[in-house]
């Protein structure tokens, strides 16, 4: 007969195929892990992103809304590469303690064709620049085969202006932007 304790292991794990066989931990609650413990972080790839002007709401019982619209871009990096497809949205809520929330939701489109969801979230005070704080997000992906990995995958991302002019309009003409780094937590 199984004690109380393997019984919760068991029903904690039991949606998780490698738990079937889970050995107490060797290390005591709350002791630093051993260096191969630790998540490593790989880079998968870059977005530019290139921006509509803020669309503004204005002041509301919630705080300061806008929404900028996506207007494209380019993905780069060496796990993806293709465009980011026009027609996403960038929802933005500041709050009068100055933290905020933001949520991009748009699609890509890899080299291959392949169609991929994104939505890019996240929590954080200040704005982005020299000497701030860095803004990360929690991205969620929805994707097809071959790059279904997305959606099975714990990822984290970083986002900063992009300064360098190469983000164009079809005409050729400057326009605002940013660029994202996209990781996979391992």
């Amino acid at each position: 007969m199984k004690t109380v304790t393997q019984l919760a292991l068991v029903a904690a794990c039991s949606w998780l195929s490698a738990c079937a066989t889970a050995q107490p931990p060797a290390t005591e609650l709350g002791s630093m892990p051993t260096d191969a413990q630790f998540p490593k972080v790989e880079f998968l790839f870059e977005e530019r992103v290139h921006l509509a002007p803020a669309v503004v709401q204005g002041e509301t019982a919630m705080g300061h809304r806008q929404y900028i619209p996506i207007t494209g871009g380019t993905i780069a990096g060496p796990k993806l590469n293709g465009r980011v497809i026009p027609g996403g949205w960038d929802y933005q809520l500041r709050y009068a303690s100055g933290c905020g929330t933001l949520s991009a939701d748009y699609f890509l489109e890899a080299d291959d064709g392949t169609i991929i969801h994104i939505l890019n979230e996240s929590f954080s005070c200040g704005m982005p620049g020299p000497g701030s704080q860095r803004f990360f997000f929690r991205p969620r992906f929805e994707a097809p085969e071959p790059y279904d990995w997305l959606t099975r995958g714990t990822f984290v991302a970083t986002l900063e202006g992009d300064t360098s002019g190469e983000a164009r309009d079809e005409d050729g003409n400057p326009v605002p932007a940013i660029r994202i780094k996209f990781y996979e937590i391992k």
